[in-house]
């Protein structure tokens, strides 16, 4: 019978180990991007034996319903997980800690395939092996920091989603803002403002309307909530892009370089967009950080996801020219700096929220070729970007960014990802 025995080293306790698998979010912090499985359902509390979970897994080309129950529960030592209902002839999953040791043991069988089977579970134990110790020695920087409560905006967005993971592992307390309502921000030690329209298309008029209210409007109320809070928050975090700068050629931007309409070739809708909402965000009476995020590394959703059909069939290469700057980031490095701005009182102001490598597009593309295994000189033309997006396909695709992360390094922020090929092998589960 197949069996993966599974131990990594891990700077926390078998009490600490056994409370991050506690989490309530702690299921979609494990789930790999390159390979995730969906959450339809969670009966019971934590770990508790009786608790069941239900998921639809993909084998292959085959997408099951996966039903596994909670039989064993010795908080500070072990839970293990058995299936009812699923691909598996048998499933039993030992989650095992000790001081300093994360340890997974599973006994399994499948009917067929069981070659593929045991390379998908060592691809994704390694994935979430190496994500909890990851979290683990993050989290402990600010292990002394009284944990929050945390109002998030846009939660449900693609950075939002894999925050209130993070951030609930680390012992905060998450609370949903949803729009209009702003009623839960009272009583909060934070606000992470990510609300806002889709910019990735076309923009119409309607939707210049709707990307305008969205994040000038949207941060404008938010702000004026928290001033008639009783309690109101000491932190706002809140979102920005680097679409500020607006195209700047071969300039290196830092977060004293010019924006918005006072760029020298920075006006333009997303560079305005971008200067007046944080404008809104810094009229608030609290230590306010505006996050000019990068482009965002993530397979699920953003850029990657668009990227990897092409790539992995080897019809991926360059957008346009391929000499526009493209300042990326990893998610994980996402999340880690925005808990990093949460708990760095000196941090304040606009924070370059990316990668320390900004490379060409053309040199992005020929690493992700790199990685995949595949080629990479299927070059899109400028011209049918733009005939597609128009004026969003100028700044947000071909426009030339080389931002720098000035400031978070300055104030001792660590990057998971500082190259573009540990971001992408990890994220990829590729090794």
């Amino acid at each position: 019978m197949p069996k993966l025995d599974k131990r990594t080293r891990v700077p926390a306790t078998a009490a600490e180990l056994y409370a991050w698998h506690a989490r309530e979010r702690a299921f979609e912090r494990l789930n790999p991007p390159f390979d995730p499985v969906e959450l339809e359902s969670k009966s019971g509390p934590g770990l508790a034996a009786g608790t069941r979970v239900t998921v639809r897994v993909k084998l292959g080309p085959i997408e099951q319903r996966w039903v596994a129950e909670h039989t064993a529960d010795e908080p500070g030592r072990l839970f293990r997980d058995e299936q009812r209902e699923g691909p598996f002839s048998r499933w039993v999953h030992t989650h095992r800690f000790a001081d300093g040791e994360l340890h997974d043991e599973i006994d399994w069988s499948v009917p067929v395939g069981e070659g593929f089977v045991a390379k998908k579970l060592a691809r994704a134990f390694e994935y979430r092996h190496a994500v909890t110790k990851a979290d683990l020695e993050r989290h402990a920087r600010f292990k002394a920091r009284p944990r929050q409560r945390i109002a998030i905006t846009g939660i449900n967005g693609l950075i939002g989603t894999a925050l209130a993971a993070y951030l609930d592992t680390a012992g905060h307390d998450i609370v949903p803002v949803k729009r209009g309502d702003f009623s839960a921000i009272d009583g909060c030690d934070s606000v992470i403002h990510l609300a806002g329209a889709p910019i990735g298309t076309r923009w119409t008029r309607s939707l210049r309307v709707e990307i305008v209210k969205s994040r000038i409007d949207y941060t404008r109320a938010l702000v004026e909530a928290m001033g008639r809070a009783k309690k109101p928050p000491r932190v706002l975090l809140s979102g920005s892009a680097i679409g500020v700068y607006g195209e700047r050629g071969d300039e290196e931007l830092t977060e004293d370089s010019a924006v918005g309409a006072r760029a020298e070739k920075g006006a333009g809708f997303l560079a305005a967009l971008c200067a007046d909402w944080e404008a809104e965000a810094l009229k608030a009476s609290a230590r306010v950080v505006t996050l000019r995020t990068g482009v965002a590394l993530t397979p699920p959703g953003g850029a990657l996801q668009k990227m990897l059909p092409a790539f992995q069939a080897g019809a991926g290469g360059p957008l346009g020219s391929g000499r526009q700057w493209m300042s990326w980031v990893s998610i994980e490095d996402v999340l880690g700096a925005i808990e990093h701005a949460l708990h760095t009182d000196s941090l304040t102001g606009p924070v370059n929220l990316v990668a320390p490598a900004p490379l060409t597009g053309e040199a992005f593309a020929k690493e992700l070729g790199r990685v995949l295994g595949r080629p990479s000189f299927a070059r899109v033309p400028a011209f049918a970007l733009e005939a597609l997006y128009g004026e969003s396909a100028r700044a947000a695709l071909l426009a030339s960014q080389r931002v720098l992360p000035k400031r978070l390094v300055a104030s001792g922020f660590s990057f998971m990802h500082p190259s573009l090929d540990s971001a992408l092998r990890f994220l990829l589960g590729l090794r």
